[in-house]
């Protein structure tokens, strides 16, 4: 049984194996792990969340994606930057975990997709309010002309 690759069904989104995915959580939980206990720099402000890690077939490289919930932009900046300069200690700290002939290369990004879902919600919110303030104002009863 062979398997059907990305090129033969014009897809880009081939599933993982189970391989790349037991690799995947591996390399969730070190990253996570060291974001949270290893790196002592003092630009990590706020809350980092590691929200998904892709693995390449041949387990040589991986994409973290990383949600950072801090007061500002900057904030956010910097961390996301110290993070990025810390990539070869994680990496150090990963190869010490797994129990595989190579350690892969690691490649930071920004998830946004949490930020939206934030936005998204606070924007629900804002007309929700709005609605039940126009209900309360027509509900109300008109004062008698003195």
């Amino acid at each position: 049984m062979s398997r059907v690759s990305a090129a033969d069904t014009g897809r880009n989104d081939v599933m993982p194996t189970r391989r790349q995915e037991k690799v995947a959580r591996v390399v969730k939980e070190v990253v996570s792990d060291a974001i949270a206990n290893h790196l002592s720099d003092p630009r990590i402000a706020g809350l980092v969340t590691v929200t998904r890690v892709e693995m390449t077939p041949d387990l040589r490289s991986g994409d973290v994606y990383l949600s950072v919930l801090a007061p500002s932009d900057a904030a956010r900046n910097k961390t996301f930057a110290a993070i990025d300069h810390a990539a070869k200690r994680i990496q150090s700290l990963l190869g010490s975990a797994l129990e595989s002939k190579f350690c892969p290369v690691l490649h930071f990004h920004r998830d946004e997709h949490f930020h939206k879902t934030l936005e998204t919600m606070r924007l629900i919110e804002e007309v929700s309010n709005e609605r039940r303030s126009r209900t309360v104002e027509s509900e109300e009863p008109d004062a008698p002309d003195v």
